[in-house]
């Protein structure tokens, strides 16, 4: 389950520049009250390469599966850039659009529900190519056969029903039908969460596998960071909207900066059973994104925040070989 070493060999550059991206939503909170704004995600900026994965974590309401959609292009950021290979979405034609979201596909936590249970997995992996290309019925045939027997599965079983196969070769067809159109970048929201340990293991294999082979760049969202120590190059740790840290997996694993990645890290659980483990215990809940905390959001649960966290908004800076939006921490 290792990450290997080699995937950025012959990185032909950035597939993802994100740079400054916002979301916000308007709700409702009831006939008595006034419309109220949800600052999903605010500011955050990253960039990725073809062989390398990305992996975003934080607690639930962090602003992950926002980003996810954002970076599928199924919502617009209110504010910021996204730019793909290239192309800026905002400023992109229809057809630069429909091919943008041909190179971006992304592999869904429950993939029952994902795929149609009255559609055959042969019929349900042939409809991108039906879509999206010009392939004759036997091209299309032979593709499906190829990248179904590519992830493992048999292809007499293409004329089954989704119902009739376990989790573990649900997520192996929905991975093989985000690689149909030969995507460039594939977003993984929680795409291993559901399944248990030992197929976890062999569906994490078959990622890593398909990354060298194909030169996908992944955006890997996950709550597991034992899973995303094993599988990122990066690692991006939002709390309530904003980035908290972004660099290195290796460096951030064996020492993360930001308080709230201490913390997250801290709750990772290890195989030995006598090794020493330091839990980190935030006080409070996540504040609600209705009302984030003015300054520094994370500070009613940092031990360390001073006075004028509460005030002023710290942006991420280079320090000790990433970027971290702290003020504690000395570059």
């Amino acid at each position: 389950m290792t990450k290997s070493t080699n995937s950025k060999s012959g990185d032909s550059g950035k597939i993802l520049v994100a740079k400054n991206l916002s979301r916000n939503y308007t709700v409702s909170r009831g006939v008595f009250h006034p419309l109220a704004t949800v600052r999903a995600l605010t500011d955050v900026s990253f960039d990725l390469a073809a062989g390398e994965t990305l992996a975003v974590v934080g607690e639930s309401g962090s602003g992950k599966s926002t980003l996810a959609r954002l970076v599928t292009m199924i919502e617009a950021p209110s504010a910021g850039s996204l730019v793909i290979n290239g192309i800026d979405v905002a400023q992109a034609t229809a057809a630069q659009r429909l091919e943008l979201r041909r190179q971006v596909q992304i592999v869904f936590q429950d993939p029952f529900g994902s795929l149609n249970p009255r559609q055959t997995i042969g019929a349900a992996l042939a409809e991108p190519l039906l879509v999206n290309t010009k392939l004759g019925r036997v091209e299309r045939e032979s593709q499906v056969r190829t990248m179904i027997e590519r992830v493992g599965l048999r292809p007499e079983l293409l004329d089954r029903y989704p119902h009739m196969f376990s989790g573990g070769q649900r997520q192996r067809i929905a991975i093989a039908r985000a690689l149909m159109l030969r995507p460039r970048l594939l977003v993984l929201d929680e795409p291993v969460s559901a399944l248990d340990l030992s197929i976890r293991a062999q569906v994490l294999n078959l990622l890593v596998e398909l990354q060298d082979e194909f030169k996908l760049a992944y955006l890997f969202i996950s709550h597991d960071l034992s899973v995303v120590k094993h599988i990122a190059d990066q690692v991006l740790v939002i709390y309530l909207g904003r980035a908290a840290e972004l660099g290195d997996s290796a460096q951030l694993f064996a020492k993360p900066l930001h308080p709230y990645s201490r913390a997250l890290l801290s709750a990772t659980p290890v195989a030995d059973p006598l090794a020493k483990k330091d839990r980190i215990i935030l006080s409070g809940d996540l504040p609600s994104p209705f009302a984030p905390p003015s300054g520094c959001r994370f500070h009613p649960r940092c031990a360390a925040a001073k006075p004028h966290c509460s005030e002023q908004i710290p942006v991420l800076e280079a320090k000790q070989g990433r970027t971290v939006a702290c003020f504690e921490v000395k570059g």
